[in-house]
């Protein structure tokens, strides 16, 4: 007897992340509920969404309006996108406990999100991490930064840990930045001084972004994909906005370490193992681990490779459980980051922070407008069988559009009636 399909709820269906894990589960019929932070949420127009809920503004209204739905649904699988919900929801896992959950618990969140922990791990398993060093007093930037190799990158090893003594401080919080000299590091780090906290500061890795998503179940890895980055935004590295699915037999010896160091961090659930991949010397460089469904997920359902799915047939007891080889050769935009990098390409080059980058212009424009018409191209919003979350979204960007034109041009703002 096939037992029944468990209903999802699903916190965090305002990005084609969120977007995506609706329609890979509604696609199995699976009855979805979506959360979203408004009724525009990307995910509320799609025609997989069983029902869409609007979350509260505070955070112990969104685990009110959790539980409430846990006892009115029975048992249910609870899926979280965002570093952030998964944190709150983690702490109230007791409050939860109607649901079965779909993200890694807290600790094992920390052991990702703590890079020093993640380079520890690395070590211990024979995977490359390039040279990072973490100041604790600003003349340990000093001494360090004359050894390092530039240009270096600049990043957290905790951000949460951090944002609250930034913010006191009124420091932003940059995921990432870029120095390109002893002098420019020094100047940019100097005013960390009165916060106390220092970023990591890690040597530049060349070559391409190369993802390993990673499905662990009792310490085994039930089911793997690949993609690499072809290109980012900002250009210099950033987040994906165009990848494409690599074969499943590519890189299969760093596959292997990739497996090796999520045992190492007792990792139970899905991942990203992401790294920086030199084809001209064939190394890779560990850059982190994403304990989370990634941003590019949607390139991997189009590919064949269902995860939400996959991971909701092992909750449900694996009865229907499919296992399908994916295809390569797919490639996936995100559109509004593709074209916000190649409107910096064609017409603002030098706010590119890497110096070393080269672009083609006419070449990059050539690029952009073909991969229109390639066979395998998809897009990380729009979708032939789900179509309304992209027209709704593209609505609310023109519209936004609008009204910003309308704010900067006074001429075209609405007076009133003479006399009112």
């Amino acid at each position: 007897m096939t037992a029944p399909m468990l209903p999802a709820v699903v916190v965090g269906i305002d990005s084609p992340i969120g977007l995506t894990i609706v329609r890979d589960l509604g696609q199995d019929g699976i009855d979805v509920i979506g959360i979203g932070r408004s009724k525009h949420a990307l995910g509320m127009a799609s025609r997989y969404l069983t029902k869409g809920l609007v979350r509260p503004r505070e955070a112990a209204g969104l685990i009110d309006q959790l539980a409430d739905l846990g006892h009115e649904l029975g048992r249910a699988c609870l899926f979280a996108v965002s570093e952030n919900d998964i944190a709150l929801l983690n702490r109230h896992r007791a409050r939860l406990s109607a649901y079965t959950i779909m993200f890694a618990d807290e600790a094992r969140m920390n052991s990702v999100l703590n890079k020093d922990q993640t380079y520890r791990a690395a070590a211990s398993v024979g995977v490359r991490t390039p040279r990072t060093e973490q100041a604790q007093i600003f003349e340990e930037v000093e001494r360090f930064s004359q050894t390092l190799r530039f240009p270096v990158v600049l990043k957290w090893a905790n951000p949460h840990e951090v944002a609250a003594r930034l913010s006191a401080a009124r420091l932003a919080l940059n995921k990432t930045r870029y120095c390109h000299s002893p002098q420019e590091l020094l100047d940019y780090l100097r005013p960390y001084q009165k916060a106390g906290v220092y970023p990591l500061v890690q040597e530049y890795c060349a070559g391409y972004g190369l993802g390993q998503f990673i499905l662990m179940k009792d310490g085994q890895p039930h089911y793997t994909f690949q993609h690499r980055r072809l290109h980012e935004w900002p250009p210099e590295g950033g987040f994906s906005s165009m990848c494409e699915s690599l074969p499943a037999d590519s890189h299969q010896a760093l596959m292997a370490r990739s497996v090796a160091l999520l045992r190492a961090l007792n990792w139970e659930g899905i991942a990203m193992v992401e790294y920086r991949h030199d084809p001209a010397t064939g190394e890779s460089a560990l850059m982190e681990i994403n304990g989370r469904f990634w941003g590019s997920l949607p390139l991997a359902r189009h590919a064949g490779a269902r995860f939400p799915s996959i991971m909701h047939a092992l909750a449900s007891g694996g009865n229907r459980l499919q296992t399908l080889p994916y295809r390569a050769g797919v490639r996936c935009r995100y559109m509004i980051p593709e074209t916000r990098r190649l409107l910096r390409i064609l017409f603002a080059q030098h706010k590119i922070a890497d110096k070393s980058l080269r672009f083609d212009r006419i070449g990059e424009l050539a690029g952009y407008l073909a991969d229109f018409v390639r066979p395998d191209s998809r897009y990380y919003v729009f979708s032939f069988d789900d179509a309304r979350p992209f027209f709704n979204d593209l609505r609310q960007i023109l519209g936004k559009a609008a009204s910003a034109v309308t704010q900067r041009l006074p001429g075209l703002k609405s007076t009133p009636a003479p006399g009112k």
